[in-house]
């Protein structure tokens, strides 16, 4: 990577691509640090604040903090072993120097005053000159602020927020950004430290002995959590790697799990398929769970279930059932969708866009999702207790009544509801697996009923959810359009994975949605979806795919489209929701599906292989 005059700006580009980051945080929120040591993304306290730091959505309104050497420089970033401590190197002609970028995790627990981001700039080699330029733009860049600066601390405060930077070089103010120019000598360092402030929590300097063991404290926090993984097969690095971006995604203080740490990162340059990913998608979250669970990880489950029940998420009839499809991280409900007018969006890509209307809709699928999440956690973790017995029981008996009707289904189509396959199938799911914990556990249950409704539901999908046409289970009952999503059947158990009809369905598939081992979720010219514009390939559908070659058989073929999604990861081994044409990275980042779904098919592949 070939930067430009060390500014803070690629090449003297406006917009570093979605890939060229790595992420950090502390497991309340997260931020993108790019690979020009650059952080342009940054809410604080916790995922779904107003942003700090948004320059990758509006290099001009959004703010950030500008780290980088004041000379010509190459840069190479990655992660400390086992951790999700950021590292960004600097090569120069008279030096090397890097920068440590974490945020301080001791451990797991629910109350933490002090929201900590720690950038330690450190020279190996040589001598370098740095510049940073601190520059927050609170509310999303509509809320003014103002700064004070006293030799090395910073003390900036909006009316919403206020934020202390503390460094031990010395800084300067024009009165709205932060600076400081410094070098430093080969075994120098300087640490920048941005805390969030209130009555309770006064600034704080972070000398260099609590820098080191505070970087020290949260490299053993890392690597003690990675240590449990019971991972230990070929792609073992991509696994950790992808089962440390979704611990990132969790906030602790109530167990919740978020689908994207982003918001509206296009998935289409230009386009406006932009949308807020910062809630939790039941859907999501539960197929975090699964793959987790897999590894080894079962108190994020724990935690997970905590969240269904202290909240009553799962108590109650609303007006899409018991469940949304989403919530908020706290379990608020009322997620409504809004525009940020002045900020432009990633590469001139309009709208930026917070919350999501998409919470109103009727997705049955989550049904499924979560009872299998459930089941497996029942399974591999702890066995579930009464009161979630009860409401997994209330949840099944509304299914039996309402799977028969049309929904958005799991793309959150906003062109109206129709009687999408994939809804049904995970209906079944829903129902199959309610089964199995009853049978298996001798818990009461309505078996007769649930019987004849996942039966319904079965002869449902093979009688019109099959077209003869096309040799191929199709998106909607009764139609002929292809859809990546029934790639879930053999994974679901609903069919075997050599049966004729799924083999059949298979070969469809690969001729007419994957290009290069990637996969289309589905053709939107022959499936309106209510938006304009094309999309990239969904990783989590090419990850599907894979899953489904292996259970097939075709190891050979599962094996290269596996090696070949690999390397659409970025540097530091993160993807985004889809991947376009030219295999740039698309879509909110990094994306909790796609990683998940790496995990599920390195799993399943690992033990086919043997």
């Amino acid at each position: 990577m070939e930067f430009g005059n060390g500014s803070g700006r690629l090449g003297g580009l406006r917009y570093l691509p979605i890939s060229e980051h790595g992420l950090i945080g502390d497991l309340r929120t997260a931020a993108l640090v790019g690979t020009n040591g650059t952080i342009d993304w940054y809410c604080c306290p916790r995922f779904d604040a107003p942003s700090v730091f948004a320059s990758i959505l509006d290099a001009d309104r959004g703010g950030s903090f500008e780290l980088a050497a004041e000379v010509q420089t190459r840069t190479r970033q990655f992660y400390f072993p086992d951790t999700n401590v950021l590292i960004t190197r600097f090569y120069a002609a008279d030096g090397v120097a890097e920068i440590q970028d974490f945020m301080p995790v001791v451990d797991e627990s629910r109350e933490a005053d002090r929201h900590r981001l720690i950038r330690r700039v450190i020279c190996v080699r040589g001598t370098l000159p740095f510049k940073a330029r601190i520059a927050p733009r609170f509310g999303y860049g509509a809320e003014a602020h103002t700064v004070r600066v006293q030799a090395h601390e910073a003390v900036f405060e909006s009316p919403s927020l206020s934020l202390a930077l503390t460094s031990t070089a010395p800084l300067e103010s024009d009165g709205t950004d932060v600076w400081s120019h410094f070098k430093i000598l080969e075994g120098e360092s300087v640490v920048f430290a941005l805390d969030q402030i209130n009555d309770r929590v006064r600034p704080r300097a972070c000398p260099h002995a609590e820098a080191e063991e505070q970087f020290e404290a949260t490299v053993r926090f890392w690597v003690h959590w990675l240590g449990r993984s019971r991972y230990r097969g070929r792609w073992r690095e991509m696994v950790h790697r992808s089962a440390l971006a979704l611990k990132l995604l969790t906030y602790v203080p109530t167990g919740a799990i978020v689908a994207a740490p982003t918001t509206s990162l296009p998935e289409r340059v230009g386009g406006e398929r932009n949308w807020d990913y910062r809630y939790v998608w039941v859907r999501d979250a539960a197929f975090c769970i699964y793959a987790l669970l897999r590894l080894g990880f079962t108190s994020e489950a724990e935690a997970f279930m905590g969240f269904l029940s202290e909240r009553g998420i799962m108590r109650g009839i609303g007006p899409t059932g018991p469940l949304q499809i989403m919530y908020g991280i706290d379990g608020r409900s009322d997620l409504p969708e809004s525009e940020l007018r002045h900020l432009e969006g990633h590469l001139g890509s309009a709208p930026v866009r917070l919350g999501n209307d998409a919470t109103k809709q009727l997705q049955l699928d989550i049904y499924g999702a979560l009872i299998d999440s459930v089941y497996l956690y029942d399974k591999w973790g702890q066995p579930i207790s009464s009161d979630h017995w009860d409401e997994v029981g209330a949840v099944v008996d509304w299914l039996c009544d309402h799977w028969d009707q049309p929904d958005e289904g799991i793309w959150e189509t906003r062109g109206g509801r129709r009687n999408f396959v994939y809804s049904r199938l995970m209906c079944w799911v829903a129902i199959e697996r309610a089964i199995r914990m009853a049978n298996r556990r001798g818990l009461p249950a309505d078996i007769p009923r649930w019987r004849r409704n996942r039966d319904a539901i079965y002869r449902q999908i093979m009688r019109e959810g099959w077209s003869a046409e096309r040799g191929a289970f199709v998106q909607g009952l009764g139609d002929d359009v292809l859809d990546a999503s029934v790639l879930m059947m053999p994974m679901a158990k609903f069919i075997s994975p050599t049966d004729p009809k799924w083999l059949s369905t298979l070969d469809a598939l690969s001729t007419d949605l994957v290009s290069d081992s990637l996969v289309y979720r589905y053709d939107p010219e022959a499936s309106p979806d209510g938006l304009r514009g094309a999309e990239g390939t969904f990783s989590i559908c090419s990850f599907w795919y894979v899953e489904a070659l292996t259970r097939a058989g075709r190891l050979e073929e599962a094996r290269v489209a596996f090696e070949k999604m690999l390397t659409y990861a970025n540097h530091v081994g993160l993807y985004a929701e889809e991947i376009g044409r030219t295999g740039e990275q698309l879509g909110n980042f990094p994306q909790a599906f796609t990683h998940l779904s790496l995990i599920s098919a390195a799993f399943n592949l690992d033990r086919a292989l043997g």
